[in-house]
């Protein structure tokens, strides 16, 4: 299979080129600036694309089976403070890139796109979503040692859902759990819909190494085609 990762420096998007080039697919892995970047690891190859440009996407569209978008603005941030900054400096752009990415799949329809997106989006009660609540999300937001004002990324990422589910393009949305951090890869975690998916202490969590299996898991097997899907412990 030929998989297209973008965000492949980031943290999820790394571990989902290592994760599909450990089971035997060629990745084109996409970056800002993917010129300075040494590879040794065979069947990948590195291109630039700018995610907020449909032509820049559509251009590397072509053989493609998947294309999986790890868009995160902080994805090249120098530290902590830094993708805070980045993440909240424009929240209206996670939308603005899922636009991008569903006008350059006109060209060419049959590509399915994986978007990595927040949890911000997942329901805490029934027919309330997190984004919409700010006793939930600062709830979350305090023991994960983000400020406050990371609410602005969070409902950006919300939007972004938002505009993919006017699409009938072949998109998937997943929604991490809550806490996602570096870890270890089990490949042992639940599949949820719209409500976080918690652990026997109530926490939503996930490793990155485990986002990465369920993603190549749905690049491999759509199973949410037009339609978030999220993971968890």
């Amino acid at each position: 299979m030929q998989i297209g990762v973008i965000g492949a420096t980031g943290g999820i998007g790394s571990r989902v080129v290592t994760e599909a080039l450990d089971r035997g697919h060629h990745v084109t892995a996409f970056s800002r600036d993917a010129t300075g970047i040494r590879e040794d690891r065979e069947n990948i190859t590195w291109k630039s694309v700018d995610v907020l440009d449909a032509g820049s996407i559509a251009a590397v569209l072509p053989g493609l089976d998947v294309l999986i978008s790890g868009f995160q603005p902080g994805n090249a941030s120098r530290d902590f403070t830094d993708t805070v900054r980045r993440s909240i400096a424009d929240p209206t752009v996670y939308a603005t890139a899922a636009r991008a990415l569903l006008k350059a799949l006109e060209s060419h329809p049959r590509t399915r796109l994986i978007v990595i997106g927040g949890a911000g989006s997942l329901e805490v009660e029934p027919g309330l979503v997190m984004a919409d609540s700010d006793e939930h999300l600062f709830a979350t937001l305090d023991p994960l040692g983000l400020p406050r004002e990371y609410a602005a990324a969070v409902r950006g990422a919300r939007h972004a859902l938002d505009v993919l589910r006017t699409s009938n393009r072949l998109w998937t949305y997943l929604s991490p759990a809550m806490d996602i951090a570096p870890g270890e890869r089990t490949g042992r975690f639940r599949i949820g819909g719209d409500q976080p998916v918690r652990d026997a202490d109530g926490r939503s969590r996930i490793s990155m190494e485990d986002a990465a299996v369920a993603l190549v898991d749905e690049a491999e097997l759509p199973r949410f085609v037009q339609r978030r899907f999220t993971i968890g412990y």
